[in-house]
């Protein structure tokens, strides 16, 4: 069996859930990752190229002297291409974009997966025609998984196959910075008390939030890793105690968490951050470190109601909060129940269930199409 992905992420770009979930997916099916196209001078084209062992890349390539022509019509002719040349003929159709719908829903999978990761439609420049699309997707997916709970009891009702599985963790990958010592280079510079983030920095952002906290406090140093898209640079807090390292790989990640004293997930409270749920909350815990966050209903519950992370409403009560971090020296007991609640939480507990659901709808479908097929004599 094979998945096709169709993704408005791309495989190169943060590591997150379709890398953490395709590279366990990939021990079972060969997973071929269609990305969204780029342009270039020459005629319509497919790149495919190995990323991991059984994951092909698969990249459009569009003549941009064409770019107002149909993109959906020239990515179906790729697709095809896709699917003829690999003899792709047993396989699912996986989607974390509804809008890839326009360019494969001529495809006859046995099964079509939605991964509803994001409200994209909430997110900026989101196509106008995205809710549509993503209803028609709907009706026509076999099982539909989401990125969180908030997103679950949002669609719950607009699927019969539908489940939660909020973001899990590579525990042993971030334990290690409770065990490192050396600060990397671009970070070694940079005084202590440290408040780190890592991720996208976008629309999500809260910039005023840090920008008042760096204000108020010149002594702590913010400490920011990742790629800023959406937004102007410009419009980004700037300070003696604000940094930006850009991005770094997801191996790297342990080494610059081991050197922060609090971790932070400072984004507005907004359309477009009203259904996430930060992969980083789990992972800032397993790398020991206490947590800062603005009231994200998925970060609220459970972390927050269960005392893990530090929720805050306002820049008074993010400054309260990392001051009573700060002066705390013992975090046993702390890292006790972090401990306990994410002994359960895992990537590959994540893939082992939703495969099992895969099957089993796999299933279901193959006997309901049998018994559709099942002559009756009299």
């Amino acid at each position: 069996m094979n998945i096709i992905c169709f993704s408005h992420l791309r495989w190169n770009f943060v590591y997150q859930r379709p890398q953490h979930l395709f590279t366990r997916f990939a021990k079972h099916y060969t997973v071929y990752f269609f990305e969204e196209p780029l342009f270039h001078q020459n005629k319509d084209c497919l790149s495919i190229a190995l990323a991991n062992e059984n994951i092909f890349v698969v990249t459009p390539f569009l003549n941009d002297a064409q770019v107002n022509t149909n993109l959906a019509a020239r990515q179906a002719v790729l697709l095809n291409k896709l699917v003829n040349e690999q003899q792709i003929e047993e396989y699912i159709c996986w989607y974390y974009s509804p809008m890839a719908l326009l360019f494969s829903n001529h495809l006859q999978p046995s099964l079509i997966v939605y991964d509803c990761m994001d409200e994209l439609s909430a997110f900026k420049f989101a196509p106008a025609e995205l809710k549509e699309t993503e209803q028609k997707l709907l009706n026509k997916s076999d099982v539909v998984f989401t990125g969180g709970y908030s997103l679950y009891y949002a669609k719950k009702d607009l699927h019969k196959n539908i489940y939660p599985f909020p973001s899990s963790i590579e525990k042993e990958h971030f334990a290690k910075a409770r065990i490192i010592n050396e600060d990397p280079p671009d970070q070694k510079i940079i005084p202590h008390p440290r408040l780190g983030f890592f991720g996208v920095i976008d629309e999500r952002f809260d910039i005023e939030l840090i920008r008042q906290a760096a204000a108020r406090n010149p002594e702590w140093n913010f400490v920011f890793i990742g790629p800023v898209i959406k937004i102007n640079e410009d419009v980004l807090p700037k300070g003696e105690n604000i940094f930006y390292l850009n991005s770094k790989s997801y191996t790297e990640l342990p080494n610059y968490i081991s050197g922060w004293d609090i971790a932070l997930i400072p984004f507005a409270i907004n359309e477009s951050t009203k259904f996430i749920s930060p992969t980083k909350t789990p992972e800032y815990l397993a790398a020991g470190k206490p947590v800062i966050s603005t009231p994200i209903a998925d970060v609220v519950k459970p972390y927050g109601e269960k005392e893990l992370v530090s929720i805050v409403n306002s820049q008074d009560e993010f400054i309260e909060a990392a001051g009573k971090i700060l002066s705390q020296k013992n975090k046993e007991s702390w890292l006790k129940k972090v401990d306990e609640f994410l002994s359960d939480n895992s990537w590959d507990n994540t893939f082992q269930q939703m495969n099992s659901i895969i099957k089993k709808t796999l299933i279901s479908k193959n006997n309901t199409i049998t018994k559709k097929g099942e002559k009756i004599y009299v």
